[in-house]
């Protein structure tokens, strides 16, 4: 661990001339800091926060702005990052908790939250998000119809094992639709997963082991 917290240092020394902004996602506010610049902003979760964040952002030409996956409270400021060619990249939570590990942050705040994902930007360097914003959305929600059908789908096949026979005949009709629906997501989903190289690469490794 300790070679590891080294290898760190060593790396954000090596990037000063980096401009890597951290951006923590709440329901009403976004907490932004920009290193190594030192700079803290707090703007509300709506259209004109958003706008008001954007206008600070465009005059520091950051390398890249770092915002962690929610599923749905970062679109809107990831779409405007892309309307304005900001780079931007939509980190998964377990990276940045992996990376609090590595760096000893045990303290937590929606403030400091911001500073350790800009650091994780600096020091790890992950690639931009290829993925367009608005197929993002569209993904996250087919994602969220798709359990909502699973669910439905699984109420249904309970009630076929419990119910009686004169009643199944009208049970039956329904998961017939809700599984064709559910194909139907499913091939939505495959046609966004093929447009993300990223994406892509992963279904392609995954799909590989027998069985899956």
């Amino acid at each position: 661990r300790i070679a590891r917290q080294s290898q760190l240092i060593m790396n954000t020394q090596n990037n000063q001339n980096e401009i890597n902004i951290g951006v923590d996602t709440g329901k009403f506010v976004l907490d932004i800091y920009i290193r190594p610049l030192n700079i803290e902003l707090s703007v509300s979760n709506d259209e004109d926060g958003i706008k008001k964040a954007i206008k600070e952002i465009k005059k520091h030409s950051p390398t890249r702005v770092i915002i962690e996956a929610t599923g749905r409270l970062e679109h809107a400021f990831i779409m405007a990052c892309a309307k304005h060619s900001i780079p931007f990249v939509v980190a998964k939570p377990v990276q940045i908790k992996r990376f609090a590990g590595a760096v000893g942050q045990s303290a937590k705040s929606d403030k400091l939250d911001a500073q350790l994902i800009a650091h994780f930007g600096e020091v790890l360097k992950p690639a931009l998000s290829s993925l367009k914003p608005e197929n993002m959305q569209l993904m996250s929600d087919l994602l969220a119809r798709r359990r909502q059908l699973m669910d439905l789908q699984t109420m249904e096949k309970n009630r076929l094992q419990i119910m009686p026979k004169s009643i199944t005949s009208s049970i039956k009709p329904v998961l017939t639709a809700l599984k064709n629906q559910i194909e139907k997501i499913n091939e939505k989903l495959l046609k966004l997963i093929d447009l993300c190289e990223e994406y892509k690469a992963k279904k392609d490794i995954i799909q590989s082991v027998p069985g899956v």
